[in-house]
């Protein structure tokens, strides 16, 4: 027979309160009195219900994660970060998965009310104007990960430097020696408000500016994220009279397509064509790809972390943690030939 919370009391010698105090690790009981519940407990093999301890301490101990396309290689290692974190807490993990504007306007409506969650990660959402006032007044803390809005600084943000990434896929094409470097990345304007195709055009519009390098609208592709769709911008970019003879990809999986073109086309990699992508997903070491390195894993662990020290501390100072890009060269970029 399951032992119950009124067997443990009883066998205790306590009342219901001080067990459900115990259980809740309430510092309003003497060492003494939670030694013996503890060793009731064990004694019995009591399993606190669930349920009965979110009620007791008038929490879910749970928390709402909010995040686009959860499969994608980039996002999947973010999510690791999270659950890995989270699994150390008392908190369980619920998964919101947005493929559409009105499943991230429902979530972005319900989940910062409280009573579905004690805390919201969002990643890569960025709030829109609309969004601004329910976030800042939400109920519940709410941490952003790559995702920002300038009239949020109330809350905790963990950032990617996608800007300072941009610019450094670019500039270690443009010191090889290309000239002629395509931009194929997700749409720019997006119901989404994604920034970080956005933020790395801008870095590389940077570097080429800095080196002196005009900036050629049609050397920038943009198109639904995905191998298949870069493959196709690619061949566009490639059957050009002038085409680059460098490709920068938003991401590493459509860097992969890019491969795929420049296979089709029978282009070398480097020699014909040099290839570089961003994020450092784990096929990425595999097959040689030159890339921009996010921290993936630690953006959805320091959202975690942050998420937790705000709901230990609600009186705590918000921060914005600004995330470091690296520039990892491996086989798929050469100085042009010519």
């Amino acid at each position: 027979m399951t032992a119950t919370i009124r067997d443990v009391a009883k066998r205790a010698g306590v009342g219901l309160g001080t067990v459900s105090r115990v259980i809740n690790d309430s510092p309003q009981v003497s060492e003494a009195t939670r030694e013996r519940v503890l060793a009731a407990i064990a004694a019995l093999n009591f399993v606190p219900n669930p349920t009965a301890r979110r009620l007791s301490l008038g929490k879910t101990l749970t928390i709402a994660v909010i995040v686009p396309w959860f499969t994608r290689p980039a996002e999947v290692e973010q999510l690791r970060g999270v659950e890995n974190t989270l699994a150390e807490s008392d908190y369980d993990l619920v998964l919101y998965n947005v493929e559409t504007p009105a499943k991230r306007d429902a979530y972005f409506h319900d989940l910062p009310r409280g009573e579905r969650a004690d805390g919201v990660l969002i990643i890569s959402l960025s709030p829109r104007d609309d969004d601004v006032e329910r976030l800042a007044h939400s109920s519940v803390p709410i941490v952003l990960v790559d995702a920002s809005h300038p009239a949020l600084k109330s809350l905790n943000r963990v950032i990617t430097d996608n800007v300072a990434g941009g610019r450094a896929a670019t500039q270690h094409l443009i010191e090889l020696g290309h000239t002629r470097i395509g931009y194929i990345s997700d749409p720019i304007e997006t119901p989404f408000n994604f920034t970080s195709s956005r933020d790395r055009l801008k870095g590389y519009r940077q570097a080429l500016k800095a080196a002196g390098i005009p900036f050629r609208s049609d050397y920038h592709r943009q198109g639904e994220h995905g191998r298949y769709e870069a493959r196709r911008l690619a061949t566009e970019l490639l059957q050009l009279p002038d085409r680059p003879t460098a490709i920068f990809a938003a991401s590493d999986t459509q860097a992969l397509g890019v491969l795929e073109a420049a296979q089709d086309l029978n282009l070398r990699v480097p020699e014909d064509l040099s290839v570089v992508g961003f994020d450092d997903i784990e096929i990425s070491e595999y097959i040689g790809l030159t890339t921009v390195r996010q921290m993936l894993y630690e953006s959805g662990k320091r959202g975690v972390e942050l998420l937790l020290d705000v709901l230990a501390d609600p009186a705590m100072q918000p921060v914005c943690e600004t995330l470091p890009t690296e520039l990892i060269v491996r086989k798929t970029t050469a100085a042009p030939i010519g």
